[in-house]
């Protein structure tokens, strides 16, 4: 299986944008936008920064972000302000007509990145040679398209943090045991919210080629989780929490589920990023969250919602670094590219992998 995940090579930007000032690049890139019209779909990710998010037709997760785009008919171009697997998800769910843009390629995802196809294959072949057909593969959205093709092949799904415990029980309708892809600390915590202990749950090490188990029965094995994690998300720990707990009780904790199980286990709330934006704004004036998730979501929910006080769990926590690649200049160039007929950074997921990956989007959806 193979694909071709580009057009062009990234590229250095022209020394001319460095040179622009903020406000020439905010009113060029309104400029451009008044010019294409309807035939630009701007999308972007709830972990982008402001000076990118102002410029959005619309704001949102992931595979909520594809799907808007995929029924935005009348756009020629999407260009996509998130990380690459979006943009894959995204091309893989519109038009064929339709462009789709990241506008650097080297936003990716180190979580994503953690599960590549030929590591997922070799990992496949020796689970079956432990545990026989028993296994279905889920992997979470947050994923390449080869290794949604992967799962669409093997009877299998994708998730996303909002419909993880939905799509694990169904997926142990389907057989004895899963493989959870490339999360970790989802696939754990949605599994053990479902009932199914931390001893039932092995590991598998894509680098080592092992899977790591503490008991001494493996068919007792229910939930096997790659070794993947997000490289935000797993930096906030219990000791914070209990920190907060002691300085600020006040303070409601809530986190994303791909913290540690050890952090949602210690939190008030956990849940996906829709969730812990609906719950701050439905919240009473006057509370106040400590929250564990991207920064530049966090301080942007604390302007949005003034009437509480919203905090991160983390002050010190950097944004999520390959989200943030995606700048004001790269979104300028990418515009410009597009009016000269030059376009560039062109994500395109053969049709094969497209074929399955969608096939495993669709029985989730």
């Amino acid at each position: 299986m193979t694909i071709l995940k580009t057009f062009s090579k990234n590229k250095t930007l022209p020394a001319r944008y460095s040179d622009m000032t903020t406000t020439e690049m905010e009113l060029r890139i309104k400029e451009i936008k008044k010019m294409l019209g309807n035939k630009l779909f701007l999308p972007a990710h709830h972990y982008q920064k402001d000076e990118v998010v102002q410029f959005a037709d619309v704001t949102g997760d992931s595979l909520q972000l594809a799907k808007i785009s995929a029924r935005n008919k009348e756009a020629d171009f999407i260009v996509f302000c998130g990380v690459h697997f979006m943009a894959e998800t995204a091309d893989m769910l519109s038009s064929v007509n339709q462009i789709v843009i990241l506008p650097d390629l080297k936003a990716g995802c180190s979580m994503a990145d953690m599960a590549n196809i030929h590591q997922t294959e070799r990992a496949w072949d020796e689970l079956n040679k432990i545990f026989g057909d028993t296994i279905l593969p889920l992997t979470y959205v947050n994923s390449t398209a080869e290794i949604k093709a992967f799962c669409g092949k093997n009877g299998g799904a994708t998730v996303t943090s909002s419909n993880a415990k939905e799509m694990v029980s169904w997926a142990f309708e389907q057989k004895e045991r899963l493989l959870f892809l490339p999360d970790q600390h989802l696939g754990r915590n949605t599994a053990f919210a479902l009932g199914i202990p931390l001893q039932d749950m092995a590991i598998w090490d894509p680098i080592k080629n092992e899977l790591i188990f503490e008991g001494s029965d493996i068919e007792q094995i229910k939930v096997i989780l790659w070794k993947g994690h997000c490289s935000v998300h797993e930096k906030f720990t219990v000791n914070q929490i209990q920190d907060f707990r002691q300085n600020y009780s006040d303070y409601k904790i809530i986190v994303h589920p791909e913290c540690t199980h050890e952090v949602v286990s210690a939190s008030d709330l956990n849940g996906s990023t829709h969730y812990i934006i609906e719950t701050i704004k439905h919240a009473a004036p006057g509370t106040k969250w400590a929250v564990g998730t991207e920064m530049n979501l966090v301080n942007r929910l604390a302007q949005q919602f003034s009437d509480k006080k919203i905090v991160s769990l983390n002050p010190n926590l950097c944004p999520c670094l390959t989200m943030n690649r995606i700048d004001l200049p790269h979104l300028l160039w990418s515009l410009e590219n597009i009016i000269d007929g030059k376009l560039e950074n062109i994500i395109k997921v053969d049709d094969e992998t497209k074929k399955y990956a969608v096939m495993a989007l669709n029985r989730m959806m």
